[in-house]
């Protein structure tokens, strides 16, 4: 059963695939929820108290993403190594990923990463040279974080991270997103 994530737990919420702001270029969720698995749930709070630790707070783009927007992004990305085929059910879809950057806790502004979330550009990956060094230090302190609270990074992807063995979950479809407020 998936869970939601809310700003109630601590997090800044922006997701992009509710709104016009993505690769796409038009909303491919009905609203703007977040859910994940209540491993994943519970891996992305942990991650969320290091990173209070230091000052910072952790901002969603993207975390549960059902077949029908897995299918939608499969469609209007030219690259395929930046979206899972649907037809093998991609790792979104099984609430087992999580696309997330850092904020300054103060603030509420993003950390500089170097390129933008969704970017399909090779400048996207974890250790690219193509980006400044004060940026790369930010993606390392994000991979450091999720890392440590038991996340795994796709490498071509900084803001990217699933559990383990995502696959031992079933991929799910928009009907797992109940109606009303979460």
């Amino acid at each position: 059963m998936l869970q939601p994530l809310t700003e109630a737990d601590g997090l800044l919420l922006d997701i992009r695939y509710a709104t016009p702001d993505n690769l796409t270029g038009a909303p491919i969720y009905r609203r703007p929820v977040a859910m994940l698995l209540p491993e994943a749930r519970a891996r992305l709070l942990a991650a969320r108290d290091r990173a209070a630790a230091l000052g910072l707070r952790l901002k969603i783009f993207d975390a549960f993403r059902p077949m029908e927007a897995q299918w939608a992004l499969w469609h209007a990305v030219e690259d395929k190594r930046f979206v899972s085929d649907p037809r093998l059910g991609g790792v979104h879809p099984r609430g087992a990923a999580v696309d997330l950057t850092l904020c300054d806790a103060a603030t509420g502004a993003e950390l500089p990463m170097g390129t933008g979330f969704d970017a399909v550009d090779a400048a996207s990956a974890h250790g690219s040279l193509a980006v400044p060094v004060a940026d790369q230090r930010n993606r390392a302190l994000l991979l450091g974080l999720m890392v440590a609270a038991g996340w795994e990074p796709y490498l071509l992807e900084w803001w990217h991270y699933q559990l383990p063995q995502p696959r031992r979950f079933p991929a799910l479809s928009a009907s797992a997103v109940p109606e009303g407020p979460m």
